[in-house]
């Protein structure tokens, strides 16, 4: 039983330096009550790799934000990073701008009610 330095909540990035491992199943972040046995904050889980784990005898989790009974688990220091979301907005707005998405800000329409549009069209209404 130990702690270990610089352990943060995946999900809000606050200590869990107090937190006892190895970690129960069920341990929940105290500030935001995120599970903390979960993919997210393991050393193996990585964007790049196929099913997001690099320890290639592991069991996929679909799940990686929900409690796990993986074996090969182990917490990993600075598992939080902040979404940049001024970096997906200028995305979104260069991508409808290229491609013709929203205008000015304007939600693009439903799928079902451009469905609808062509309904109307076809039947002239």
């Amino acid at each position: 039983m130990f702690n270990m330095p610089g352990l943060v909540c995946w999900k809000c990035g606050a200590s869990l330096a107090d937190v006892t491992l190895p970690l129960r199943r069920l341990e929940e972040c105290r500030t935001c009550g995120a599970e903390l046995h979960v993919c997210k904050l393991c050393e193996w889980y990585s964007v790049a790799v196929a099913k997001q784990c690099r320890e290639p005898i592991a069991e996929e989790v679909k799940d990686k934000e929900r409690a796990n009974f993986c074996d090969y688990f182990k917490p990993r220091p600075g598992a939080h990073s902040k979404v940049d979301v001024s970096a997906s907005t200028q995305a979104r707005s260069e991508l409808d701008a290229l491609f013709g998405g929203a205008k000015d800000g304007a939600p693009e329409p439903s799928a079902a009610d451009r469905a609808k549009a062509e309904l109307d069209k076809l039947f002239k209404k």
